[in-house]
């Protein structure tokens, strides 16, 4: 069987570092937060060209911390897509603002920015773009209107660790970035995590004191916050990780290219790499109208796929209330019908990589 993603063979690359680590952390008993999630949130943000990183529980916390720390509350509306994991949408919601979704470009699965501007009210306050599938959102015509209107600009980069937009990494280039580090993202903990970072100082504070129930020292709560906080555990494995980012992020582009080539042809549509992207390849989506036939005959072969994802938000049985109807968002809704996504992780062997494009070329001659 080749998996989809091979979590145990990444943890046997560098056993002996986490084991260490993990040992450390539980001499220390600085079990939450604690003196390895803060050399973390240093680290992290200087890897991302951020002043300043605030580590949380979850990525899902992240957006939630960066919507309440931008001011979004009850009445606001944020800008997304639908073309995404439902965390993006539900974070919004958690503020009480309403999610309003423009659709996806049928390119790079990111923000069609021509649809931004019609969607704007007098009540949106945020636009809120995914780097789907590790490929950065067209950033700067996002940006251009945000400023244009006063609207702030928080980065779903959950998928996106190291990706960069025109050379900068992403995380920095809005006013806030929210990443993700549940196990199977490229930087991910043996458990749940998430980190915010940011430039500026009062988003800064407000997300420190909002993860950790709202308080600016013990017993002195400013805000009703929330136990956000990241343990200390994952930010000692984390440390180590992040070590072997760099590393990790080359082999998956490497992989990404093995497998353009020989798709190309193939009967199925690669996918496309935006001359302003650094792309870091979390997911390698190909798309094909036999989509679930081909899932099954890959199934059959031996080889897990994904499929991320395969319901817009728009019409998830959670989100009817928004009012949206199918044929809304049409690119969002085919490419839901027709990705699939391969085997992607650092160690992927080239013997494996070949079934796997053997196998989907077998389908289609």
């Amino acid at each position: 069987m080749i998996p989809f993603v091979d979590l145990k063979a990444q943890y046997l690359s560098i056993k002996n570092e986490i084991d260490t680590a993990v040992l450390k952390a539980l001499e220390s008993t600085q079990f939450v937060l604690g003196s390895e999630v803060v050399a973390l949130e240093e680290e992290f943000a200087h890897y991302c060209s951020a002043d300043y990183g605030i580590a949380v529980n979850t990525g899902t916390s992240a957006l939630h911390l960066a919507l309440l720390a931008a001011g979004i509350g009850t009445g606001d509306e944020v800008i997304t897509v639908p073309f995404t994991f439902v965390a993006t949408t539900a974070a919004i919601c958690y503020t009480g603002a309403k999610p309003v979704f423009v659709d996806i470009d049928p390119v790079s699965y990111t923000m069609d920015v021509t649809q931004i501007e019609a969607a704007i009210t007098p009540r949106t306050k945020a636009i809120l773009p995914v780097h789907l599938y590790g490929q950065p959102a067209d950033m700067e015509p996002i940006l251009e209107i945000a400023r244009r209107h006063g609207l702030v600009v928080i980065e779903d980069a959950a998928q996106a660790h190291r990706a960069e937009y025109k050379g900068q990494r992403v995380g920095s280039l809005g006013d806030i970035g929210c990443f993700s580090f549940y196990p199977g993202k490229n930087l991910g903990a043996c458990g749940e995590g998430g980190m915010v970072v940011t430039n500026n100082p009062e988003y800064e504070r407000q997300m420190r004191m909002l993860r950790d129930w709202g308080q600016e020292r013990k017993y002195h709560h400013v805000f009703k916050g929330y136990n956000y906080r990241m343990d200390g555990i994952q930010g000692a494995i984390l440390r180590v990780k992040l070590r072997h980012l760099d590393a990790w992020t080359e082999a998956r582009r490497a992989h990404a290219a093995r497998y353009d080539k020989p798709l190309a042809n193939a009967g199925v549509k690669t996918p496309t790499a935006m001359p302003y992207s650094h792309h870091v390849y979390h997911v390698y989506a190909v798309r094909s109208q036999q989509r679930d036939t081909l899932q099954q005959k890959l199934q059959e072969k031996g080889i897990q796929t994904g499929i991320h994802y395969p319901i817009p938000v728009h019409l998830q049985p959670a989100y009817a209330d928004l009012g949206y109807q199918a044929g809304a968002f049409p690119h969002s809704e085919a490419a839901s019908k027709e990705v699939l996504s391969l085997p992607m992780y650092a160690e992927l062997t080239a013997d494996s990589q070949t079934q796997i494009v053997n196998a989907v070329i077998a389908e289609y001659v």
